[in-house]
């Protein structure tokens, strides 16, 4: 009796399944965010336990497992090392303490600089301790580009020199573009064959960023990714380096042909100063502890479910960490919470997935595969990210695009996004199109002169030649008479890498948190990533993009 009743009981089940197999495959529910879970997310990766999530610290560490877990709840598959894990091997450095030194060098004259106030460096991951000797070359910007047709090091000789440059960039360049040849200079002085960088601060810099807040962060450790052999990543053959307060700066220039002031007036000019020998030389000397680390990326896909597309890649990434615990002891709030920078953007970003999970469950899975990314050390360099693009756990050149989540700001009921990299590719449209369904406007970057498209994660995939876009919430809002630029201003202003980016602090200052409006901005991501996997065409760079002349794998490649 008891046999017979579990026998008819299964069949029930079985017919049950039957028929909700087939009412999947013929209706279908757009899965949809929930305010809630973004709520959660970002509450829990923002807590005090958490300690600012700094990269290779326990509190990260907790934060990576929490990520790990959702993935594998949500059914992901674990593309790490360790299961959903990447593991990052790092070399933390510190300068040490009075070990800094910068001695100019004129025929019998010896000329000590101050420091910190006439200079300061940071340490090297090359060597616990070095000093290096050479003559000095002043190199403008210290900068090139086949693009712009100019080489700033054409007329002069540095190797085996110390170059001088001026901080910046010429004001005739775009921003976008300037910004990245300007992260260059360090590369190509090496390439060039000089032992040192010598940067010169400017009265123009001094204005936008006072030498004194360089100096907030002169005891801040410096962290490196390190490949498997040991090799530190960055520039080894450049042995010393310096940063000198303009008003210092002179003695450089004792014996040149051209004095500072004139070289500074060039630059209020808008004109580009040219290359000449200094006439001095110089030694820079400084002493390094290490302490290795390390720290991961978590990955998860679900797979795609064509037979072909499954085998490409779109992309999402999310930084994870934060800037840790705050070092001034006159205050008790020390955490670095991170809820906005970028608690917002890694809940965003597990939601995304849940709704792709959602709508594979349903037999609606997207035909390329996603995957999930939340990367460590974006506050120290965009390390995380140049680690993953490096070691890429599937082909490099099957990951199609990037989508990624940096601070969102979810402050008022923002009206539209902004797409940064939007110029460049394809993925312009996409995003447009998917925001549109949701009554929400693409923007233009509303700030370009801050070279955004450079400063996140997602520009170590596009030096790989990956079509990305960095999805920010944009400048307005949906309640009339408020400035949504203003409030983002104001965030940046007031809380940003500040201990105060934290729920009581914002909430204060703003009134809720607008957690529904990260739901919205999770829809839209999602359709984003859906449009992407499930058009036959990949995304491409547009003719005109720099970024696509420089990186696009399916034609000739320009050097800079």
């Amino acid at each position: 009796m008891i046999q017979s009743r579990i026998m008819r009981s299964a069949c029930t089940a079985v017919a049950a399944l039957s028929v909700l197999a087939a009412c999947a495959q013929t209706s279908y529910v757009e899965p949809q965010a929930r305010e809630h879970a973004v709520r959660a997310h970002m509450k829990f990766i923002a807590d005090d336990l958490l300690e600012g999530r700094d990269t290779g610290s326990r509190g990260y560490d907790i934060a990576a497992n929490y990520v790990a877990s959702n993935y594998e709840q949500l059914g992901l598959l674990p593309y790490g090392e360790e299961e959903y894990f990447q593991w990052m091997p790092a070399i933390q450095t510190r300068l040490v303490s009075n070990s800094a030194s910068f001695t100019i060098h004129d025929g019998d004259t010896d000329i000590d600089m101050a420091f910190p106030r006439a200079f300061f460096t940071g340490p090297s991951a090359a060597a616990t301790e070095q000093s290096v000797t050479a003559e000095l070359v002043f190199v403008g910007f210290g900068m090139a580009s086949e693009t712009f047709g100019f080489d700033d090091y054409a007329e002069v000789d540095v190797d085996g020199k110390i170059v001088v440059m001026v901080t910046g960039w010429p004001d005739d360049l775009p921003s976008e573009e300037a910004a990245h040849l300007s992260r260059l200079k360090a590369e190509l002085a090496a390439e060039r064959g000089a032992v040192g960088v010598i940067t010169l601060h400017t009265p123009q810099r001094e204005q936008v960023r006072p030498y004194e807040t360089s100096l907030l962060y002169l005891n801040a450790p410096s962290v490196r990714w390190v490949n498997q052999d040991g090799e530190v990543q960055g520039n080894d053959s450049i042995q010393g380096s310096a940063y000198v307060h303009h008003e210092h700066a002179e003695p450089l220039f004792a014996n040149a042909p051209t004095s500072l002031q004139e070289v500074f007036a060039q630059l209020e000019q808008n004109q580009r100063p040219q290359a000449f020998d200094l006439g001095v030389s110089a030694t820079l000397s400084r002493q390094s502890s290490h302490e290795n680390l390390r720290s991961p990326n978590i990955i998860g896909v679900i797979e795609g479910s064509d037979p072909t597309l499954k085998d490409e890649y779109v992309v999402y990434t999310a930084h994870l960490d934060h800037l840790g615990l705050a070092r001034d002891m006159s205050t008790d709030n020390k955490v670095f919470n991170g809820l906005l920078d970028n608690a917002s953007g890694v809940a965003i970003m597990l939601e995304t997935a849940r709704m792709f999970a959602e709508a594979k469950a349903q037999g609606h899975g997207p035909r390329r595969s996603i995957m999930f990314v939340a990367l460590t050390g974006e506050e120290k360099g965009l390390l995380g990210a140049d680690y993953f693009a490096e070691h890429p756990p599937v082909a490099i050149e099957n990951m199609v695009a990037n989508v990624n989540l940096d601070m969102p700001v979810l402050l008022y009921p923002f009206a539209d996004v902004v797409a940064f990299g939007a110029a460049h590719s394809s993925l312009g449209d996409v995003v447009e199109s998917a925001a549109g369904r949701y009554g929400i406007a693409s923007s233009p970057d509303p700030m370009p002169e801050q070279a955004i498209f450079t400063r996140s994660d997602h520009y170590m995939l596009v030096t790989r030649g990956i079509p990305a876009v960095f999805l920010m919430t944009g400048f307005t809002s949906q309640d009339e008479g408020e400035d949504g630029g203003e409030v983002w201003a104001r965030f940046f202003a007031e809380q940003y890498h500040r201990p105060q980016d934290d729920i009581p602090s914002l909430t204060e200052a703003y009134g809720a948190i607008r957690y529904d409006f990260g739901a919205l901005f999770a829809q839209i991501n999602f359709a984003i990533g859906e449009e992407i996997a499930n058009t036959a065409e990949r995304p491409y760079w547009l003719p005109q993009s720099y970024f696509g002349g420089l990186y696009r794998t399916d034609g000739p490649q320009l050097r800079h």
